[in-house]
């Protein structure tokens, strides 16, 4: 695959109209907080265009009305209240995926680090996921005895399960 596929299907493809702000309330640490928006979504990616030009990605974290709470993915440093721009995209983060991905290492934005070529992506999934559906999971079968009558008969044990348990500081809890 040429160069030039790789870069046309992995570019950003900006659609306008976007809503573009000036109403940064506030900086605090990775935070940026804003104010007089309009209709902002829960993990909506928005991009800053600071005042010297550089572009920096975010994604709001808290909604309150028509205000919104804002991480800045690259740092905070250099943010100007007055002089700051913020687009909201629209979109949510998703990572493109695809079967070339096996066996390669990539960093936590999903760039390669392995010094191989770039992916072309075969579908771009929420990096939130689904939540877990519990009446999909299977069933328990196998179960731990414990030694523990206790717990063996009022809070039964299955392997792979996780249950906390709790102890005054004097007893070893490794032996049971």
């Amino acid at each position: 695959m040429s160069k030039a596929e790789v870069d046309a299907a992995t570019r950003d493809y900006i659609v306008k109209p976007r809503l573009e702000y000036r109403t940064v309330q506030g900086v605090n640490g990775p935070l940026v907080i804003l104010e007089n928006v309009r209709n902002p979504k829960f993990a909506e990616i928005v991009n800053l265009t600071l005042a010297d030009g550089t572009s920096r990605a975010g994604q709001v974290l808290e909604v309150a009305g028509s205000k919104a709470v804002v991480q800045v993915f690259e740092g905070t440093a250099g943010i100007d209240n007055q002089r700051t721009s913020i687009e909201f995209t629209g979109n949510i983060l998703t990572t493109p995926v695809s079967e070339d991905m096996l066996g390669r290492i990539f960093n936590g934005s999903g760039k390669p680090i392995d010094k191989g070529p770039g992916v072309l992506a075969e579908e771009y999934l929420d990096i939130q996921g689904q939540p877990i559906n519990p009446q999909v999971r299977t069933y328990p079968e196998e179960m731990i005895q414990t030694g523990i009558s206790t717990i063996d008969c009022m809070n039964s044990v299955a392997r792979g399960q996780k249950i906390p348990l709790f102890s005054r500081v004097t007893l070893f809890l490794n032996l049971a």
